[in-house]
């Protein structure tokens, strides 16, 4: 297949597109009171013209194009001494790294040889959006022994990585880092590590995420810890209640609050490991690394420190802040953070420990020689209070430009009181109302988090800038909104198609927390 020529996603089956349509037309009035116009707006579908129209403007011609392959299917692998079967691309966890150039083509042949459907999503890729992953919503899934080719273009550069978006498949070991190398890389550090975070219960004593997520149905929220309003994991201790009804958390080394998650995990993971056998990073004493660090877990963020050291952050989603420095970062699930940290001559524990619950992750950093520490050490930089998003600013280059919305969202975040049924706008996906925008609207989100649980919001095909007062807050793709508080982003609605927005709370979104932005004609 020529670089120029663009292969449409699979037709989606009626039965999908059916409950995409009735999405759409839920929310066809508001949308044609936008336009002053009386008449229903109609989708514009993932095989658009306009879907074709966007990638060809992407897209350079004579553009390289990078071929893989890659397998889904039932393995067994080793954490580090654990051996667990699983489910992962080329048998590996992390499976295998895609590394290309800003403006290059992706050109990925999935097979499928797990016993269920499946697809890829390409986490943070503002790519078209028929190849997004999304099954029913930009194509059919991908069927137990079938194959499905992607193509795109990456069009910005960044940390990335690919997943499926079928159920609660994230929650096994089907995930993978997507480097999107820029040409100015380099300026700032000597050499680059990838760490990916995970938290992982997949074959451990018969567990699995599909029987945990009946589980958790099963108990419902009245089986789970109960408090403050009769909602889950939340206690009078844990919270104060601020001005407007608004609740912060009261210690700032709890910043997601007193409910960190709603799964048990027997084992987080740097990089496939656990720390009894860790991932180790080499490098020479001074040298300036570059740390992609990516969180691919499924129901657990975590608090990021390198012991004896600082962090200089860099960029968030693939896009560059203006450094800042920390003794610890909090990386919630689908986030990555760019970091440069220099160590010194001798051997330091990187932790990731799990926000809110016990246990971490454990790998080295070793430039030089030394004992190593003990997987169980405690470095002092994780008793700071970590960075947080809200503390940063957006490298001027990619800030967007001033602007007034044309157009702001309300996404209400909230859940059942007795059910494990997670909401948006009070519906539990598939049964949603579709948060319909035009082409070339200025859109202004606003997360209410009415639950007592923080959630990573999640959009497909676009990047958004939180809002604040100096309109320099940091370009994101999934942002954390704490328990019963407000954040805004705003965005600009130049990728069309059907893109999902979600919690990146496996578990959540798969119990309902989702939602589609509906670009409309």
């Amino acid at each position: 297949m020529s670089s120029n020529r663009f292969p449409l996603a699979s037709p989606l089956n009626r039965r999908g597109f059916l409950a995409l349509g009735a999405g759409g037309a839920a929310a066809a009035t508001l949308a044609a009171c936008t336009k002053n116009t009386t008449a229903a707006p109609s989708l514009v579908r993932p095989d658009s013209e306009a879907v074709r129209a966007a990638e060809a403007a992407r897209r350079t011609a004579g553009a390289a194009v990078r071929d893989v392959t890659l397998r889904a299917e039932p393995t067994t692998v080793d954490l580090g001494g654990v051996q667990v079967p699983t489910w992962a691309f080329g048998g590996a966890v992390p499976g295998p790294e895609i590394r290309i150039a800003r403006g290059e083509v992706v050109r990925a042949s999935v097979i499928n040889a797990l016993p269920a459907p499946t697809t890829v999503h390409w986490h943070g890729i503002a790519l078209r959006n028929d190849m997004d992953g999304v099954p029913d919503v930009t194509q059919a899934p991908i069927v137990a022994g079938g194959s499905f080719g992607y193509e795109f273009t990456a069009p910005d550069s960044g940390t990335y990585f690919f997943h499926p978006h079928v159920g609660v498949q994230l929650d096994r070991g089907l995930y993978a880092p997507l480097i999107v190398e820029d040409p100015a890389d380099g300026r700032d550090y000597d050499t680059e590590a990838v760490v990916v975070l995970d938290d992982w219960l997949d074959g451990v004593n018969g567990r699995d995420p599909d029987k945990e997520l009946q589980a958790l149905r099963d108990k419902g929220m009245a089986g789970m810890a109960m408090g403050m309003g009769g909602m889950p994991g939340m206690n009078h201790d844990g919270m104060t209640m601020g001005s407007g009804g608004m609740s912060t958390p009261a210690d700032p080394n709890a910043p997601l609050g007193s409910d960190a998650g709603d799964v048990t995990y027997p084992y987080f993971l740097i990089n496939g490991r656990v720390g009894s056998d860790p991932a180790v990073v080499t490098a020479r004493p001074g040298q300036r690394i570059r740390l992609r660090i990516i969180n691919a877990a499924a129901d657990t963020a975590f608090r990021v420190a390198l012991g004896g050291h600082q962090l200089r952050v860099t960029h968030t989603d693939g896009f560059p802040v203006q450094p800042i420095t920390t003794s610890s970062l909090l990386i919630s699930m689908g986030e990555r953070y760019d970091v440069i940290v220099e160590p010194a001559d001798g051997v330091f524990p990187l932790v990731a420990a799990a926000e809110g619950k016990i246990g971490r992750g454990f790998a080295l950093i070793r430039t030089g020689g030394g004992t190593p520490p003990p997987p169980d050490v405690q470095p002092a930089e994780l008793a700071v209070a970590p960075l947080t998003a809200d503390r940063l600013t957006a490298a001027e280059p990619v800030r967007l430009q001033a602007r007034r919305p044309d157009l702001t969202l309300d996404v209400t975040l909230g859940s059942d009181m007795k059910k494990y049924v997670w909401t948006i706008n009070g519906r539990a996906y598939p049964d949603h109302t579709a948060l319909n925008v035009f082409q070339g609207q200025r859109i202004r989100l606003r997360f209410r988090n009415q639950s007592m649980m923080y959630h990573p919001m999640h959009l497909h095909g676009h990047t958004f800038q939180l809002v604040d007062r100096a309109g320099s807050g940091p370009r994101k793709d999934t942002s954390i909104v704490l328990p019963m508080q407000t954040v805004e982003v705003d965005l600009d609605a130049d990728n069309p198609g059907q893109w999902m927005l979600h919690c990146h709370n496996a578990y959540h979104g798969e119990a309902g927390m989702m939602s589609i932005l509906s670009y409309v004609r």
